[in-house]
C-alpha cells in the first residue's frame, strides 16, 4: 500500500494570471468541488472549501477589512486563509493545506496527498453468506448485536438509567433480554467517553454477572475510561487498541478501529468485516477518519438527529429569542440531514441505518428543552436517501434484526429483516428518575461546599488559567432561580483570581446558571462539564456572542484524569478550625 498523490484542480496560465491578491474561490467544473487560493505576490496557499467543523462551505467575510478570511455558511466559523488557522472560535483548529505546484506549461495545479487507507491492508474478497450467518440486532440509541459467524460483538450498551447527569433518557424500550445478551457477547466496542455510550449504570450490571468480559476502546489521547476507578465498577479486560489497525477476532472476523478527525482526542469509529464483508460504524464522529472511509460497504451506520448539544437552547438574551433559536434549530437539523444524506450517497453503502440519536429529555423539569430541542426523523432522512441513490435503508425499531446475507441476495426478501412480534413495547413511558437524582442529590449538602475556598480549591486543580475570560457561577434550582444559600461568584481566568466584581479592563465575559445537584457532583466527582453542557443542566448568556472552544474544550475534555483532593482539603479546613477554637479557647 503506497500513499497517492490525486490532482484536485489544474488552472491555464491564464487563469493563473486573473487570480487576484487575497482571496480567491475556485471551482472545478468538472467534479464540481470548491477551493480557496490566497495569493500574496508570488506566494500562494490553497484549501478545499470545506470547514473543517461540518463541512460547510466558505463564502468572503465582509466584516474582515483585511481580505484574509473566509466564513463558514454553517455555523459562522471563520478561517484566516493567509495561516490557515480559525479564528472563530478562537485556538481552536488549523485547515488542512493542498500541495500548489506548477507544470512545466506554467499550469498551477492543486494536489492532495493522500496516505494509504488502512483498511486497504491485507484486502480480503467477500464470500458469500448464508442465510443467519451475519444478524444484527437493534438494541435502543447507539447499541447494536453483531451475530457474526460464531462469534457476537455489541456496540456502545447505554440500557438503562440517564446519560448526561440527568439530561438524556432512553427514548426506546430495549429488549427484556438485553441483560442476557450483553452477557453473551464475545466483545463490546465502546466507541469514546460520552455517557450514552460509555454507561456506566449499564456496565455496573453487566459486571455484576461479567466483569472479565471484552471491551475494546481507541487509544485516544483521553482515555475512554479514564473515571473507571472512581466508578467502583470492577472490569477487568478491558483493551486499549491502536487506530488504523486490523484486530484479528478469529479467521473470518476482524475490526478496525479510527479517529474522528475534528475530535482526534476522544471520537472514534469502527469498520468489522466478516469473511470480507464490511459494517462501517461511523457513530458520532463529526469527520470521521479525516473525511476519508471505505466506499461501498455492505452496511453503514450513523448519527443524524442532531440536538446533542446545549446550543442554542440553553442560552438567552442577545438574538437568543425564542424565534431565532426555533428558526436556527430548524434550519441546523435540515443542514444535518443533507450532509448525512450526501455523505451516504458518496460512500455508497448497500444499506444504511440511521442511529445514535434515540434520546429524550423525558424527565418533567426538562420540558422545554424536549419541546424546543427537535430532532431529525430517521425517516425522512431514509427518504432523501433514496430519492438521491439505490441505497437500502433500514429505520430500526428494539428488538429488529437485519439478516445481512438474505439482504444482500435479495433486499425484498420478507425476511431480511424480522421486526419485532406484533404489540412489542418500542417506546419508553416511564422512567425510573429516583435512584439516580439521589445520586446527584447527595453532594449539595457535602461538607465540602460548607467552605467557600472550595471555589479556589476546583478551579485551580481544573488548571486552566491565562486566558482573557470573566465567568459567572451561579448555583441554581429547578428553574434556575438562584439556589438558596447556593454560591454566586465570578472567576477570572486571565490570572485565575475571583473578583467581588467584574474588572474594568476589556474582556469576554459568560453567565453560567447551573443546578446546584449536577454542578455539585460534578465539582465533588472532578467530572467533565459535558454533564452540564450537554445534558442542558445549565443556562447561559455570553458578551460578545463568542464561542470560546479553549475555555469548553478544556472543560469538557482536558480537565485532570484524578478528582481534587477534598479529603485533604476537608483535614485541612477541619484542622484550621480546631487551631481556631483553642484560640478561642
Amino acid at each position: 500500500i503506497e500513499q497517492t498523490t490525486e490532482l484536485l484542480l489544474c488552472l491555464s496560465p491564464t487563469e493563473v494570471a486573473n487570480l487576484k491578491e487575497g482571496i480567491n474561490f475556485v471551482r472545478n467544473k468538472s467534479t464540481g468541488k470548491d477551493y480557496i487560493l490566497y495569493k500574496n505576490k508570488s506566494h500562494l496557499r490553497a484549501c478545499k472549501n470545506m470547514c473543517k467543523h461540518q463541512g460547510g462551505l466558505f463564502i468572503k467575510d465582509i466584516e474582515d477589512l483585511d481580505g484574509r478570511s473566509v466564513k463558514c455558511t454553517k455555523h459562522n466559523w471563520k478561517l484566516d486563509v493567509s495561516s490557515m488557522k480559525y479564528i472563530n472560535p478562537p485556538g481552536s483548529f488549523c485547515q488542512d493545506e493542498l500541495v500548489v505546484e506548477k507544470s512545466e506549461e506554467n499550469e498551477l495545479l492543486l494536489l492532495e496527498l493522500n496516505p494509504p487507507n488502512p483498511w486497504d491492508s491485507e484486502p480480503r474478497s467477500p464470500e458469500d453468506l448464508a442465510f443467519g450467518e451475519v444478524q444484527i440486532t437493534y438494541l435502543t440509541h447507539a447499541c447494536m448485536d453483531l451475530k457474526l459467524g460464531d462469534k457476537r460483538m455489541v456496540f456502545d450498551p447505554w440500557l438503562t438509567g440517564p446519560a448526561f447527569a440527568r439530561g438524556w433518557w432512553l427514548l426506546h424500550e430495549p429488549p427484556s433480554d438485553w441483560l442476557e445478551r450483553l452477557c453473551q457477547a464475545d466483545l463490546i466496542y465502546i466507541s469514546h467517553m460520552h455517557s450514552d455510550h460509555l454507561s456506566y449504570p449499564t456496565l455496573k450490571k453487566l459486571a455484576g454477572r461479567r466483569p472479565d468480559i471484552p471491551i475494546y476502546v481507541g487509544k485516544t489521547e483521553r482515555p475512554v475510561f479514564w473515571n473507571l476507578n472512581q466508578s467502583g465498577i470492577q472490569l477487568t479486560n478491558i483493551n486499549v487498541v491502536p487506530f488504523g489497525i486490523w484486530q484479528q477476532v478469529d479467521k473470518n472476523l476482524r475490526f478496525m478501529i479510527l479517529m474522528d478527525g475534528v475530535h482526534p482526542e476522544m471520537d472514534t469509529c469502527i469498520i468489522v468485516e466478516y469473511k470480507g464483508h464490511k459494517i462501517l460504524n461511523t457513530v458520532d464522529c463529526t469527520r470521521p477518519n479525516g473525511g476519508r472511509l471505505p466506499v461501498k460497504v455492505d452496511l453503514m451506520m450513523s448519527d443524524f438527529a442532531g440536538g446533542a448539544s446545549g446550543f442554542p437552547m440553553t442560552f438567552s438574551g442577545g438574538k437568543f429569542t425564542e424565534e431565532w433559536k426555533a428558526q436556527f434549530i430548524k434550519t441546523e437539523r435540515k443542514k444535518l440531514l443533507n450532509y448525512k444524506a450526501r455523505l451516504v450517497k458518496d460512500l455508497q453503502p448497500r444499506i444504511y441505518c440511521p442511529f445514535a440519536g434515540y434520546f429524550v429529555e423525558a424527565h418533567p423539569s426538562d420540558k422545554y428543552i424536549k419541546e424546543t430541542n427537535i430532532k431529525n426523523d430517521p425517516d425522512e432522512l431514509n427518504n432523501l436517501i433514496k430519492k438521491n441513490s439505490d441505497v437500502l435503508t433500514w429505520t430500526p425499531r428494539p428488538g429488529a434484526t437485519l439478516d445481512l446475507g438474505r439482504m444482500l441476495k435479495d433486499p425484498t426478501d420478507s425476511k431480511g429483516i424480522i421486526e419485532p412480534p406484533e404489540g412489542t413495547k418500542i417506546y419508553k413511558d416511564s422512567w425510573d428518575f429516583g435512584p439516580y437524582l439521589k445520586i446527584l442529590n447527595a453532594a449539595v449538602g457535602d461538607e465540602i461546599f460548607r467552605h467557600s475556598s472550595w471555589i479556589k480549591e476546583y478551579f485551580t486543580w481544573a488548571g486552566f488559567k491565562d486566558y482573557n475570560l470573566v465567568v459567572r457561577m451561579i448555583e441554581t434550582d429547578e428553574d434556575f432561580s438562584p439556589f438558596p444559600g447556593g454560591y454566586d461568584y465570578l472567576v477570572d481566568f486571565l490570572d485565575l483570581s475571583f473578583p467581588k466584581e467584574r474588572p474594568s479592563r476589556e474582556h469576554p465575559y459568560e453567565e453560567i446558571r447551573s443546578r446546584v445537584d449536577v454542578i455539585r457532583h460534578v465539582v465533588k466527582n472532578g467530572l467533565l462539564w459535558d454533564d452540564l453542557y450537554i445534558g442542558f443542566q445549565t443556562r447561559l448568556q455570553r458578551d460578545p456572542d463568542i464561542y470560546h472552544h479553549l475555555f469548553w474544550n478544556h472543560f469538557q475534555i482536558k480537565l485532570p484524569l484524578t478528582p481534587p483532593d477534598w479529603t485533604s482539603f476537608l483535614m485541612y479546613h477541619g484542622g484550621y478550625k480546631n487551631k481556631i477554637r483553642k484560640r478561642k479557647s
